[in-house]
């Protein structure tokens, strides 16, 4: 066995060990720990399949500031564990063959992909390009509208988060710009006219004492 296949089986190992103490750390930290690593053996094997731009994303994109923020989120929240995995067990034949049959479907549309006998021979001229080039000419000719409405999926995921999570609290100040705008010097200033001079105030005199 030579280096390649070698360093694929441990990062595949690694990678499955850190995706099941994900599922089972009993501590949230631990868990997002535990995924970074899962991640980060992911953009290993891909590396290794000679998917550098794929490898390059995972590790910036999802390590670097998706589970950031989700690590400091986990920690910053008092979550309950015990009320989390409460009926844990009771539910986990259901999650189990809802997995399965995520697998198999994964591995019905990937195994064919895997067939490299049919698989045409590379142009010399696209191999120049890079995976990075290669990877942009396909997305954005071949699968331009798929790209398209996932955006649009997306923007409305966003707006419905926003919109659902907008809440007006009473207690809450703020000041509206528009009335701020239309503010005159005469509402906000008034000039009062006083004396220069100002009358000393009669002695105060407690009861006992002479005036």
């Amino acid at each position: 066995m030579t280096t390649t296949p070698a360093l694929f089986y441990i990062f595949s190992a690694v990678m499955l060990f850190a995706a099941f103490r994900v599922i089972t750390a009993r501590s949230p930290v631990y868990a997002a720990l535990y995924l970074v690593l899962s991640f980060f053996s992911a953009a290993c094997v891909w590396m290794l399949l000679r998917a550098e731009f794929l490898s390059i994303a995972l590790i910036l994109v999802y390590v670097g500031a998706v589970m950031v923020l989700f690590l400091f989120v986990v920690m910053m929240l008092d979550i309950n564990t015990d009320t989390l995995r409460e009926g844990f067990w009771k539910h986990a034949p259901v999650a189990g063959l809802v997995g399965l049959v995520i697998a198999l479907e994964m591995a019905a549309v990937l195994i064919p992909g895997f067939n490299l006998r049919s698989a045409p021979a590379a142009d010399l001229d696209d191999v120049k390009l890079g995976n990075t080039k290669l990877l942009g000419i396909e997305i954005y000719t071949q699968y331009l509208y798929p790209l398209e409405i996932a955006a649009v999926l997306l923007l409305v995921a966003i707006i419905a988060a926003i919109a659902l999570t907008l809440r007006q609290r009473k207690d809450s100040k703020y000041t509206n710009p528009s009335e701020q705008v239309k503010a005159r010097k005469a509402d906000r200033v008034r000039l009062v006219k006083m004396q220069p001079t100002v009358e000393a105030p009669d002695p105060v005199v407690t009861p006992g004492e002479q005036p």
